[in-house]
């Protein structure tokens, strides 16, 4: 007697994902412009090798003062974020600070009371901790860190 076995289910519904695909026609060709926007300088933001300046909107053209803004802006949410993923990793390695989060809230939250997980550490912060944390960034933003808008 010759038993047939099925594949696990995974295997089915991975099989069945691309089913799809052997009815639809060739892929259309790619159209290459003649002129391709000339680079303002290598190096520059907003230059992409060999492809040239990316400024779909023409922001860079129109509106320079809020593209300049716009960078700043990019450029610290940016930093911002590497230290955000640079906090996940230390506090998932286990260094905590010593002290306290928030002195504010009833009874005060250590740093050591404080998960190491990203929407759990979200949620055990109290409200005071955000304030002053938002009120110590903002602080930072608008005096140590503020940018030079003639640089």
């Amino acid at each position: 007697a010759l038993r047939f076995r099925l594949p696990p289910p995974h295997l089915i519904m991975l099989s069945l994902l691309h089913a799809p695909a052997a009815f639809s026609g060739p892929a259309p060709a790619l159209r290459i412009p003649a002129s391709s926007p000339m680079m303002r300088a290598e190096g520059e933001i907003g230059v992409t090798p060999p492809l040239g300046v990316y400024d779909p909107l023409n922001l860079m053209t129109t509106m320079p003062d809020k593209y300049r803004r716009w960078q700043e802006m990019e450029i610290k949410h940016g930093r911002i974020a590497m230290l955000a993923i640079l906090h996940v990793i230390a506090t998932g390695a286990g260094y905590k600070w010593d002290g306290y989060a928030s002195y504010l809230s009833f009874p005060p939250v250590a740093f050591k009371d404080i998960p190491s997980g990203t929407v759990a550490s979200w949620e055990a912060l109290p409200t005071a901790g955000w304030a002053q944390i938002v009120a110590l960034v903002a602080i930072l933003d608008n005096s140590l860190f503020a940018q030079d808008p003639n640089r």
